[in-house]
């Protein structure tokens, strides 16, 4: 069995999919970009501030969920430039302290909205 995870605080989805989707004790949360929930304004001016926004819709995911960062066990991110992956990885690694989650980073020729960085995860209750 499983349930569909929804908060106000993360972008609604743009397409068929729901933001997070527990199972059991797993929390599989879809991709995220740089929308800003309250005006859903698009953030994509510098790879800094929109990975920023990206993982705090991550955040806010986990937070619906009765999660933190600390439950992420895998994470996938999704770059439409891997010119950008030092200045993402330096702030996705200040979203975590300590047992980082297995990771993969992929080099993609779009995204949707056309955005610059999206990412993924899976967590463990």
């Amino acid at each position: 069995m499983h349930k569909i995870i929804e908060t106000t605080h993360a972008p609604q989805p743009i397409g068929p999919y729901s933001q997070a989707v527990m199972a059991g004790n797993t929390l599989y949360v879809s991709g995220q970009i740089a929308i800003v929930p309250a005006s859903g304004a698009l953030i994509t001016e510098s790879i800094d501030k929109e990975t920023i926004q990206v993982m705090e819709n991550l955040q806010a995911v986990l937070f619906a969920a009765g999660m933190g960062f600390t439950n992420v066990v895998k994470t996938t991110i999704f770059l439409s430039n891997m010119d950008d992956f030092a200045v993402v990885n330096e702030i996705y690694g200040t979203y975590f302290t300590a047992n980082y989650p297995a990771r993969e980073t992929v080099a993609v020729k779009t995204l949707p909205k056309n955005v610059n960085v999206e990412i993924s995860a899976i967590a463990v209750k």
